[in-house]
């Protein structure tokens, strides 16, 4: 049946590579849309490399959310074909009403259940019984859009979406496993058994530990005096880089680590070929993620499609600007907790530089348990007269009914805001007066999702 599914996509996207190709045989600029997140500049990337070596042209917009503003702004363009990535799936009639033609290479949960018009070409794994969560991230979607044209050496890319879409924390399986194979066949990724110590070749261990949150070391991640004093126990030199250690510190560091939490070892991706920065897959989506966090789009883009140099020197600050601002913003976690109700809990902030990891602290903070894991997160930030609302939970209360995407946007429409996305992860935006009112109905909705 699995087989049968991944055949319909597959054959879905290929529908979605000859439309693109039409468009690029007769020298039509293709209008690019996506979004701001490592998953869906990594989806730019991956579209608009294909289409440059086709001896194609493109214009790209990288945007937080597709606004009906926003989106009519774009349609009203004079463009023959307009491909949008990691979003689009939830506005399809809308869609329907412009003459030229449309690709969406998305990976949301979709709620139009009208039938897409001639012009648009849907490739979503929803709509063929995958998960858009796990099985696939819309840079792979957009991956399999271009996969014909023979470009395996993309699957790296696509790869990097689906790693900051935090789809491979328990592997690498259906679509994005597809997608992994290309890239072994081809020599474009290497895949090895290993520690997965973030930016263990570019900080001293301590710190790279203390920066590891995929899998979380409880005690270590995110609390930089915690990493030292477990060096100090092992009785292991933590100011110094991983490959300076020594073999017998190495297997040591492996066994203590190991017993914290066993998924700390297991297969590690690399692009053999890529510079070291941007060398180990999940660093690159880091990179990528800093960029959108802080508003750089251009500079996360241009390094996916090839800039080695100022671009990823601007990333690297960025990115290191990016990981203090976290830890910090972890250690208010620990002071402040957050605020409880009856089925979710979440976390609120008008604090400038907060505002920019409120996403990724809700997902910290269920994985190092020092937010509740078993009620879903809603990291809240004031922005004038709106809040935007960033939703986060675990895989466990996803089981257990738990669908973020379904009742983040239910949620936001009864106060004329805008919201959507997965069952695991979500977000909305909706006025900063009903935000107490938004909070009882996703509280409700998610009582009713488990059955409370």
């Amino acid at each position: 049946m699995i087989q049968k599914q991944q055949h319909s996509l597959l054959n879905k996207a290929e529908e979605a590579c000859e439309v693109l190709s039409k468009h690029i045989k007769k020298d039509n600029v293709v209008r690019i849309i996506s979004h701001n997140d490592a998953d869906g500049i990594s989806a730019a990337g991956v579209v608009c490399n294909a289409i440059s070596r086709q001896g194609g042209k493109f214009h790209v917009t990288i945007v937080p959310r597709l606004k009906d503003n926003v989106l009519a702004k774009i349609l009203r363009e004079k463009y023959k074909l307009f491909f949008f990535c990691d979003m689009g799936s939830a506005s399809l009639s809308k869609m329907g009403k412009t003459r030229s033609d449309v690709i969406i290479a998305d990976h949301h949960q979709t709620r139009d259940s009208e039938e897409p018009k001639e012009n648009i070409t849907h490739v979503n794994p929803h709509l063929y019984g995958l998960d858009g969560t796990r099985d696939v991230s819309a840079s792979g979607v957009s991956y399999l859009t271009v996969r014909p044209m023979e470009y395996r050496d993309l699957s790296s890319l696509a790869l990097v979406g689906a790693f900051g879409d935090m789809q491979c924390t328990d592997g690498i399986t259906s679509i994005n496993k597809t997608i992994l194979n290309d890239g072994v066949d081809s020599g474009a990724i290497e895949v090895r058994e290993d520690l997965k110590i973030a930016y263990k070749s570019q900080e001293p261990i301590y710190k790279a530990l203390s920066y590891t949150f995929n899998p979380a070391l409880r005690g270590i991640s995110g609390d930089e005096e915690g990493s030292m004093a477990f060096f100090e126990r092992v009785g292991i030199s933590y100011g110094i880089k991983f490959e300076e250690l020594g073999n017998e510190e190495k297997d040591l560091l492996k066994e203590e680590l190991i017993k914290i939490n066993p998924k700390i070892f297991g297969e590690v991706y690399s692009i053999p070929n890529e510079i070291p920065e941007l060398r180990n897959i999940e660093d690159y989506s880091k990179v990528l993620d800093a960029c959108g966090k802080n508003k750089k789009h251009g500079v996360g883009l241009s390094i996916c499609i090839g800039d080695r140099e100022s671009s990823v020197q601007e990333a690297e600050t960025l990115l290191k600007t990016y990981r203090e601002n976290l830890m910090k913003s972890i250690g208010w976690i620990k002071r402040e907790g957050s605020i409880g109700m009856e089925n979710i809990q979440y976390i609120y902030t008008d604090d400038k530089k907060r505002k920019k990891v409120m996403g990724t602290l809700a997902s910290i903070g269920i994985e190092i348990e020092i937010l509740d894991p078993e009620k879903p997160v809603l990291g809240i930030s004031r922005m004038d007269n709106i809040v935007k609302i960033s939703g986060r939970t675990s895989m466990e209360m996803v089981e257990r009914g738990v669908n973020l995407g379904v009742a983040l946007e239910a949620a936001s429409k009864s106060f004329n805001g805008n919201g959507g996305g997965h069952n695991v992860a979500a977000g909305a935006v909706v006025p900063y007066k009903d935000m107490e009112n938004f909070l009882n109905i996703v509280d409700e909705m998610v009582g009713e999702q488990i059955g409370a």
